[in-house]
């Protein structure tokens, strides 16, 4: 902290445009010529920022970048003040000193998590220590600047977390859609296709009609079956699924139709089959494509004849079950090729789903992701939010395993990452490192610079990001590594870490 005086005399010129940045001692700021862009004012203005600090010039310093931006500024000494102006007026950001005058910026960071979790936090001091570094960083803070501070880098941060406010806002929208949603059970999605999915589920479930859902691994066949069920009149009764690619052949039989005591050698007493367990209810034949040949004549007598013969008995059951099939496969070329009955296709096909791949509605992918991540959260915690360059990411990509591959992407950035918000460091290699390049065609010329910013990706991808091991593939040195990512503007935006900072100091 410091009076110095000629730091004073320096205040009102050094806030003029200026050509030449103006030093100033460590506990200020290195001042740039202001030259905020319009769409910079356009995203941040109407925002509620405020300042805590001790000193009165820094407060005047960042006040003027804030206002700069057209934001509405109020600036306090001490956090007892700043926590007397959170109860009654409105904050969308914080930027608070670690060090203040009695209660210290720590004990605010934790008071505003607490009590306003939709408020921006920043962190501005020159002293301090690690641990109070990481410290901040775990309580939700989005940024961390340190004195002294040049003017852009200080307008730039307070447009990150400007950032941030809105993903909060747009979270809360999209958690909201989720909770007033059209659909059925778990299904997620406002996009046409899926709108589409939904008249007919509402349909469909009102009659008893079997179903055949058709559509690519992961895009939620077994969710639209359990939809169909659960919004029936059979609700009441078993959903009872069956993965058909994993039965055994020899087993699929009587795990369907059951059997009698001594049917075969180990029949030590008899056993009730998945068809006879489904009655009243609905029987799903997941995977029904890989059934055998010879099983799916058998399965469809049971389906003509509503009635089943147990392995080894000789006396038949009635059964009421709605069958509802589903499958990744082409049945129709199956048909041609023989691997599927063409009556039973019939049977089953009296009301087909088709489901969407997730690249064909990209407009669903922030809706689920703010699903999942709902999900996953841990309960006690406010939900996480999404940084705007990882949501690009995901929206990107192709995602060939559909919802689920999403699903897993979002439970691994949950997992390792850090803080409230999901940042593209926290993502699969593979979307932290796209392999959006053409591929070069017969014959052409590369450049030197593009094949090797190339092995870079790939030896990062195949490194599923380590770039330790990336460069010790490549047979260069890590700083080397770093300075080539830097060089071809491939390196992830991520929040900077805390600064290092001598634990000998205080602030």
């Amino acid at each position: 902290m410091t009076d110095d005086p000629a730091i004073r005399s320096q205040t009102s010129r050094s806030l003029l445009p200026a050509a030449t940045p103006v030093s100033v001692s460590a506990s200020a700021a290195v001042l740039d010529s202001p030259s905020p862009r319009d769409v910079s004012r356009r995203e941040v203005s109407a925002l509620n920022l405020l300042i805590v600090d001790d000193e009165e010039f820094i407060r005047e310093m960042c006040s003027e970048v804030g206002q700069q931006l057209e934001m509405r500024v109020t600036a306090v000494a001490s956090a007892e003040e700043a926590a007397e102006l959170l109860e009654y007026s409105p904050i969308d950001i914080v930027l608070t000193d670690l060090q203040l005058p009695g209660t210290s910026g720590l004990a605010l960071l934790k008071r505003v998590r607490d009590l306003y979790p939709e408020i921006a936090l920043m962190v501005l001091t020159q002293y301090g220590t690690i641990d109070s570094a990481v410290e901040v960083t775990r309580l939700g803070a989005v940024d961390y600047v340190t004195k002294p501070f040049r003017i852009e880098e200080l307008k730039a941060r307070l447009i990150r977390a400007a950032h941030s406010v809105d993903l909060q806002r747009e979270n809360r929208l999209l958690r909201e859609q989720l909770r007033t949603r059209p659909g059925f059970g778990g299904l997620i999605g406002l996009s046409p296709k899926m709108e589409s999915v939904y008249k007919v589920v509402g349909k469909v479930s009102q009659h008893d009609y079997p179903v055949l859902i058709l559509g690519e691994s992961g895009t939620g066949k077994e969710l639209v079956a359990r939809s169909v069920h659960f919004s029936s009149p059979r609700k009441e009764r078993p959903f009872v699924p069956v993965d058909c690619s994993s039965l055994t052949p020899t087993l699929i039989e009587s795990e369907l139709f059951g059997y009698v005591k001594g049917a075969f050698t180990g029949a030590l007493q008899s056993k009730q089959g998945l068809l006879e367990s489904a009655q009243g209810g609905t029987l799903f034949l997941d995977e029904i494509g890989d059934m055998p040949v010879d099983m799916q004549a058998k399965l469809l007598r049971a389906l003509q004849e509503h009635e089943i013969k147990p392995v080894g008995s000789t006396e038949r059951k009635r059964i009421n079950v709605r069958i509802i099939a589903a499958t990744n496969r082409d049945l129709e070329a199956a048909i041609r090729s023989g691997g599927f009955r063409q009556d039973l296709y019939f049977r089953l096909n009296v009301v087909q789903i088709k489901l969407p791949p997730l690249r064909d509605r990209k407009n669903d992918i922030p809706l689920l992701v703010t699903s999942f991540l709902e999900k996953l959260s841990p309960p006690e915690a406010p939900p996480r939010a999404i940084s705007e360059d990882a949501m690009r990411r995901l929206i990107a990509y192709d995602w060939p395993g559909n919802v689920r591959e999403l699903e897993n992407a979002v439970a691994r950035a949950v997992a390792l990452g850090s803080g409230p918000i999901v940042s593209v460091a926290d993502l699969p290699s593979n979307l932290q490192y796209p392999t959006s390049e053409r591929a070069p065609e017969k014959d052409e010329l590369l450049p030197l610079e593009e094949l090797e910013r190339r092995a870079i990706l790939r030896m990062l991808r195949e490194t599923s990001g380590d770039k330790l091991a990336a460069a010790r593939l490549l047979g260069i040195g890590k700083t080397t590594l770093y300075r080539k990512l830097k060089l071809y503007h491939m390196e992830q935006p991520q929040a900077d870490p805390p600064p290092k900072m001598d634990a000998a100091t205080g602030g």
